[in-house]
């Protein structure tokens, strides 16, 4: 067991845990937020994306011990910002949801595209969704959702 200190979509927290434990376990199993999914467990598809210090991180991959003093942010946390509402709104319109489980990986990742780029391109967009698997949709209608949500969003990315 060890203390771990870090920020949770906003709130200082500690735990006492096993290190090794994946963000993503401790995430779904000992703090109840759901919407961060597993998918494939390897850091291969997306399901499990969180930002980690502002980055899109896959949380299957993060042992607990890695997240002293710094900050997580997962859906649930993202869901509360005017951000996440016009990509929720973007993404309804487009069709870029179906199953809904990529959905809070695709939005994840969305919010990492725009934050570095609020006006990106197709292509870029395509690139920095490269990590996350859809099944269902296809990824066109999830850029075109992006798409609208950086002129909609405008001035908040």
């Amino acid at each position: 067991m060890m203390k771990i200190n870090f920020i949770l979509n906003k709130k200082r927290i500690e735990l006492d845990l096993n290190p090794s434990l994946r963000l993503l376990d401790v995430l779904r199993d000992e703090l109840k937020l759901k919407g961060t999914k597993e998918g494939c467990g390897e850091g291969e598809c997306g399901a499990c994306a969180v930002l980690l210090d502002g980055h899109i991180a896959n949380s299957c991959l993060i042992p607990l011990a890695n997240l002293n003093h710094r900050e997580v942010m997962t859906i649930e946390g993202f869901s509360e910002t005017l951000q996440y509402q016009v990509l929720e709104e973007t993404m309804t319109e487009e069709g870029g949801s179906q199953c809904g489980i990529c959905s809070p990986g695709m939005i994840i990742a969305a919010q990492s595209i725009l934050s570095k780029n609020p006006h990106p391109t197709e292509d870029e967009i395509r690139q920095g969704l490269s990590g996350n698997l859809c099944r269902c949709t296809g990824y066109n209608m999830i850029i075109k959702a992006i798409l609208k949500a950086s002129i909609r969003g405008e001035g908040l990315w």
